[in-house]
């Protein structure tokens, strides 16, 4: 590998930054325990620990953990194994560099 075969993780700043500013409900995810596609907002949520749990109405495999904190959050997507998320048509494509 050359030193310019990758960029550094700040390059993704921009991208995660649009990403995140949409309404997630709407994505799609796919529980990495049965495999059973669905949309985030038909996950079934836990609040009552120091975070928010969500799992998967088929298999009630944890697919997301959100913890927040003042200054922080943690995010915990290993029970899925992607997250697709619907995008404006509007919205500039990232360029790469």
């Amino acid at each position: 590998m050359t030193d310019m075969s990758y960029l550094d993780g700040n390059m993704l700043d921009g991208p995660l930054r649009e990403l995140f500013a949409v309404d997630l409900s709407a994505a799609t995810g796919r529980c990495d325990n049965c495999g059973r596609p669905g949309p985030v907002a038909g996950l079934q949520v836990w609040s009552h620990a120091p975070g928010l749990v969500a799992r998967c109405p088929n298999c009630n495999g944890v697919m997301l953990r959100l913890v927040r904190a003042p200054d922080r959050a943690w995010l915990d997507l290993r029970g899925a194994t992607y997250l697709q998320v619907p995008m404006p048509l509007d919205q500039p494509h990232p360029r790469p560099l």
